[in-house]
């Protein structure tokens, strides 16, 4: 059985409305959310490092497990339509979810505006070639790793 076709433009609806299809396509594939972070326990701001996840494909920018990820990687967040408002402060500035949850428009570079899966990459917006593997770096070392806010 195939998943209906994604409507035109769904991007645009109320987060409220996607289908899990379209939900799925409105990720940008830039990797930012792969990306280790150390929030401050004190005033609560988060910041990312060059520390990737474990599960990321440093080239492709997309989880290995995608479908499992919570069996390898635990505290994995995952984004859910009802729960978007809760971690959004824990996502990238340009992250598809967190400009639709507060009602802004995609950016021109992302692959459902432009067509190209690979616009993200060419835009220099994706994790694509400077980060570095969780396995190679010990997380007492992470906060050497914080890289200025996405």
């Amino acid at each position: 059985m195939t998943a209906p076709p994604l409507r035109p433009e769904f991007w645009t609806l109320p987060l409220s409305r996607l289908t899990s299809a379209e939900w799925e396509a409105l990720c940008d594939g830039c990797g930012k959310c792969c990306l280790n972070k150390l929030e401050d326990e004190e005033t609560g701001e988060v910041h990312f490092t060059n520390v990737a996840c474990r599960l990321l494909d440093a080239e492709s920018c997309r989880c290995t497990q995608y479908r499992t990820r919570k069996t390898f990687v635990p505290e994995c967040v995952v984004l859910t339509k009802g729960g978007i408002d809760k971690v959004a402060y824990w996502l990238p500035q340009t992250c598809a979810y967190k400009l639709r949850a507060e009602d802004r428009p995609l950016e021109p570079w992302h692959p459902l505006i432009s067509g190209d899966p690979e616009s993200v990459h060419a835009a220099g917006q994706s994790v694509r070639g400077w980060t570095v593997s969780e396995f190679t770096v010990h997380e007492d070392d992470w906060e050497d790793h914080i890289i200025e806010d996405l």
